[in-house]
């Protein structure tokens, strides 16, 4: 596996990829299950495959975890190169904004403004621009993100769209530890009390899932339902939100839903959503 430190040496090696379907799966580390899904994904349906490892200053906001995000480099190294990946880009933040922060931002205002948009301005737009630059930069036919960040994942295909990138952006299933807590980098903020009562996010999902497939409508007390049951669970929920697949507020006649929601346990910040489709 090449380290790619810069951007010339990664448009050396890209440069060298003549006729073959690259993937890219863009993260900031410190990886795991989810992230190892992704990259299997990738290597099972792409000729070469770059991960990218870079902690982006743009998306986070002045009182969040930029500096305490965790950083494992050596042991993301080691992952990737076991699950068979071709090249890994971990850039400073001088070779991606050498000019300091970014003059030219990018928005997909449709989509960055609601859900976890409310709660982390500019989060969205330091996502869509880091993504666009690496796009540009790996120049992929395919690129690879986590369901559970779902208006993340949103975002990113409408940016591709919308910018002509020519980049399929293909959405991999959430992965999840056996109690059903989706697999993030910030779990390991949760004490040992916390762990035990966060799998409770996703049960609230699940159970709003269960009675819209039974037929219930109202979902305003839906929601309302959810946001009780984790605040007596001992969470301070941001959100719990009813959408349809691509985020609209559903109608009665909605048949494909997401449902999201995001809570603080602790000092961890969870996300978390399910899909369902009634038609099935």
């Amino acid at each position: 596996m090449q380290q790619l430190h810069t951007v010339d040496a990664l448009a050396a090696w890209r440069r060298r990829q003549n006729d073959v379907r690259v993937g890219l799966v863009p993260t900031m580390g410190n990886l795991h299950a989810g992230h190892r899904a992704l990259i299997d994904a990738a290597v099972a349906t792409c000729d070469r495959v770059v991960v990218s490892i870079f902690v982006n200053p743009l998306q986070f906001g002045p009182h969040e975890d930029l500096d305490s995000y965790p950083r494992t480099l050596q042991a993301d190294l080691d992952m990737l190169t076991a699950a068979g990946v071709d090249a890994v880009f971990a850039p400073g933040v001088e070779q991606m904004y050498p000019q300091g922060e970014s003059a030219t931002r990018i928005r997909v205002v449709a989509l960055d403004d609601m859900l976890c948009g409310r709660f982390r301005a500019g989060h969205f737009e330091g996502v869509a621009t880091v993504v666009a630059k690496l796009f540009n930069l790996v120049r992929p036919q395919a690129a690879f993100f986590g369901e559970k960040d779902y208006q993340q994942l949103a975002i990113i295909r409408r940016l591709a769209v919308d910018l002509c990138m020519g980049v399929e952006v293909i959405g991999v299933a959430t992965v999840r530890e056996a109690d059903g807590l989706a697999l993030s980098s910030r779990n390991q903020y949760l004490q040992a009390d916390e762990r035990r009562v966060a799998p409770q996010l996703a049960a609230a999902l699940t159970a709003c899932g269960q009675r819209l497939a039974t037929g219930e409508r109202d979902f305003a007390a839906l929601e309302n339902d959810a946001l009780a049951r984790l605040r007596e669970a001992g969470f301070e929920p941001e959100y719990f939100a009813i959408r349809d697949a691509e985020l609209a507020v559903p109608t009665a006649v909605t048949q494909a839903f997401r449902i999201l929601a995001a809570a603080w346990l602790g000092q961890a910040r969870l996300i978390d959503n399910i899909g369902l489709n009634v038609a099935d």
